[in-house]
């Protein structure tokens, strides 16, 4: 089975820093050839330090960060501080992120998208995207003919039927840039979408939680502790034993697709003022006879899921 090559677009943030980590400790699956920033758990400058202290954690000194648009192409900025805490990674312990080894490229994240598509053959790379679709949509904007060079794009975003986090209707990611999501979806280019129908089925229980910080004497320690500050929110605001782990859901697809079951429906994005604003609407019963652009994820074994995090985690030592 041959690599996927992907370029991992980013707002660091806990669970993108969780994809990060499964990205880098699956070397076999995954040829990750840089890692993209946008603004939106928090502002660029700490959602870009927060990606460098990651590859700082498993001294990576490799593989490039670009940082990218600071601001949603139209709307302003919503971030999730009430989430992620005041740097978007807190941990809440002892156990702090080692300041960042090395500084982000020049290069901007929309330019070095567009150059990379150019530098590999058609259909050979794939757009992660964890985060809001502000440098894809950039990036499509620019030059359309290079930025459909992508093989596909496989992005934490959207709920089918699930409600929203962010809004009774609307996903954060989508929520924070719904102009540039409702490009990307109308692109024609092949998409997967990991939304909260099956992300709020990959809950951080406490068991899991102790299986992660166990994994790697490198990581797992430090892992657990932004975790547990993760948890906190949720716990609190759902009543339930952890939060969803969304992110790594992305990655986990590329490396055992067989931990997701997925339908292709018409979605659209709403982007009219009102309660409905960022709403990813699916249609999943087929009732428009729209065409079918997205691959919606569904369902999720969560257990499997897991699984692969500790197994994959245990890479680094």
């Amino acid at each position: 089975m041959s690599k996927n090559k992907i370029i991992l677009d980013c707002d660091p943030g806990h669970d993108d820093a969780v994809a990060i980590l499964l990205t880098l400790a699956s070397p076999n699956e995954i040829d990750c050839l840089g890692i993209t920033i946008s603004a939106g758990n928090v502002s660029l400058d700490l959602t870009t330090k927060n990606a460098l202290k990651i590859l700082s954690l498993v001294n990576n000194q490799i593989t490039p960060v670009h940082k990218g648009c600071p601001r949603p192409l139209i709307s302003k900025l919503v971030t999730a501080e009430h989430v992620h805490g005041e740097s978007g990674l807190d941990t809440g312990s002892g156990n702090a992120l080692p300041e960042p080894q090395n500084l982000p490229e020049e290069e901007h994240a929309v330019n070095y998208i567009l150059n990379t598509l150019k530098e590999h053959p058609k259909n050979e790379i794939t757009l992660v995207a964890t985060g809001p679709l502000t440098n894809l949509g950039a990036a499509l904007a620019l030059d359309p003919e290079t930025f459909n060079r992508v093989k596909r794009i496989v992005l934490m975003g959207g709920a089918g039927f699930e409600p929203g986090n962010i809004t009774p209707a609307a996903e954060f990611n989508i929520f924070v840039d719904p102009h540039a999501a409702q490009s990307i979806f109308e692109s024609g280019i092949e998409i997967y979408m990991f939304g909260l129908d099956v992300t709020h089925q990959m809950i951080i229980t406490p068991s899991r939680l102790k299986m992660i910080e166990k994994s790697s004497k490198l990581i797992g320690p430090t892992v657990s502790a932004f975790l547990s500050f993760f948890n906190s929110y949720d716990t609190k605001i759902y009543g339930w034993e952890g939060a969803p782990l969304h992110d790594p859901c992305t990655i986990a697809w590329l490396i055992q697709p067989d931990i997701f079951e997925i339908k292709k429906m018409s979605v659209e994005i709403e982007t009219n003022n009102g309660p409905a604003y960022g709403r990813t609407i699916a249609d999943w019963f087929n009732v428009t006879n729209k065409n079918k652009n997205i691959n919606v994820a569904t369902n999720g074994h969560s257990d499997k899921f897991f699984d692969l995090i500790v197994k994959r985690f245990q890479h680094f030592d």
